[in-house]
């Protein structure tokens, strides 16, 4: 059995795959998801899973150098940004809620939460652990 914190096989498969500079995405349950980019659903009910477990799940496996978060989180969910500033030690760059969507068609995959709070969206840029 898989030693470590992601058990999920394709959520760890995406995270195996992953090199410098290629992005993976997290997002609430209502992100919409350009067609042709892998949308791993792990969503089972609103607010199931978290997307702040999830976040804190894959960043137990892949080395991160920056994410993306929408400009809106800063006054839509201001909640949400302090408890993902409180696991992020890379910079933030925030990008508008619209350039958030259309990135995400270059994503190695997008991992849908359960999550139903406004703007609870990241995309990781993969880093090295060299």
């Amino acid at each position: 059995m898989k030693k470590g914190m992601v058990l999920n096989t394709q959520v760890s498969s995406v995270i195996a795959d992953m090199g410098h500079f290629d992005t993976l995405s997290i997002g609430d349950a209502g992100m919409p998801v350009p067609e042709g980019t892998k949308k791993i659903d792990l969503a089972v009910q609103k607010g199931l899973p978290s997307f702040i477990d999830v976040l804190k799940n894959v960043l137990s496996e892949l080395q991160i150098q920056k994410v993306y978060l929408a400009e809106e989180i800063k006054i839509q969910n201001p909640d949400q940004l302090a408890n993902i500033k409180k696991i992020i030690d890379v910079p933030i760059e925030f990008i508008s809620h619209n350039d958030m969507k259309k990135r995400l068609g270059s994503n190695k995959a997008f991992i849908r939460t359960g999550e139903a709070s406004p703007y609870s969206n990241i995309i990781l840029e993969s880093g090295v652990t060299f």
